[in-house]
């Protein structure tokens, strides 16, 4: 593995040819890659995701692409933070090798007319609130694995639905690369860091907290023994009693398959989503056990 590099040697490519020349270079020499998709905005949580693929790969690739399609016509395409400059610089100094940063033209091309869908997987939690989300999410990463063909992709489990899918399709797929998930990047105060938290106001940020706190008391009453059902009723009130002006979802599911649990005989996740000014903020804890 490749050791320190300095931030002025980072290259940005925008096209699929060109990636896949430098990829090619790369396996010439013997090489691992791994990618690590993003859509910008990148701050310390993409930071351990490419710390984490750079202590077992050689080369890694952060792409940057918001992707449209996986945005609701009501959502923040437009006003999602752009600033491929400072990405650029935060990547260097993280020790990426390469930026892919392609048009839309060389996502979707005229014509495009194909989709990845996983019913079931992309249909609950957070599909239910964002129907096609998932849809959009899953095409846009086969679209950059297929360009890119690391040995692994990247992706951080705060968005945890997203990797148990991208895991579904990994392997459905037969695309030949691991799929790994990288714990949840953290400010002190516990809350999960994300490109969002940035629509927080000063008085928000200071209740947005209480997710993650909330989660882990829920996961703490269900591994003492509490009513799973009822857990999760009183963590979703407590949210609102917080300030959040709407829970979308606050769930014990099946760490695989997503599915609603109600007793402790399998691996476990918490999962919740609410909603905070023009915020809408995700998280979930695993159960111990």
């Amino acid at each position: 593995m490749t050791g320190s590099r300095a931030e002025s040697t980072l290259a940005t490519v925008r096209g699929v040819a060109a990636l896949r020349a430098r990829v090619a270079d790369w396996r010439q020499a013997g090489e691992t890659i791994a990618l690590v998709p993003t859509m910008g905005a990148l701050h310390e949580g993409h930071g351990a995701l490419v710390a984490a693929a750079r202590k077992a790969f050689d080369r890694v690739i952060v792409s940057l692409f918001v992707n449209p399609t996986q945005f609701g016509p009501d959502e923040d395409f437009t006003a999602y933070p752009r600033d491929e400059a400072a990405d650029a610089a935060f990547a260097g100094a993280a020790g990426v090798d390469l930026l892919y940063a392609p048009t839309p033209d060389e996502i979707y091309p005229d014509g495009f007319a194909s989709k990845v869908s996983v019913p079931g997987l992309a249909d609950v939690l957070c599909g239910a609130a964002r129907p096609g989300h998932f849809d959009g999410v899953a095409t846009v990463v086969v679209k950059l694995l297929a360009q890119a063909a690391p040995d692994a992709a990247f992706f951080g489990e705060k968005d945890y639905q997203q990797l148990v899918i991208i895991r579904r399709v990994a392997i459905d797929l037969d695309l030949g690369v691991r799929i790994e998930g990288v714990a949840t990047a953290r400010a002190p105060d516990g809350l999960a860091i994300s490109s969002r938290n940035a629509y927080l106001s000063a008085q928000e940020r200071a209740i947005a907290p209480a997710l993650y706190a909330t989660l882990m008391e829920a996961a703490g009453r269900i591994e003492d023994g509490a009513d799973i059902e009822g857990a999760c009723a009183q963590g979703r009130a407590a949210l609102i009693a917080a300030g959040f002006a709407a829970v979308d979802y606050f769930q014990c599911v099946d760490a695989v398959t997503l599915e609603p649990v109600t007793t402790r005989d399998r691996a476990a996740r918490i999962l919740a989503a609410a909603h905070l000014g023009r915020a809408r903020l995700i998280d979930n804890v695993a159960l111990a056990g």
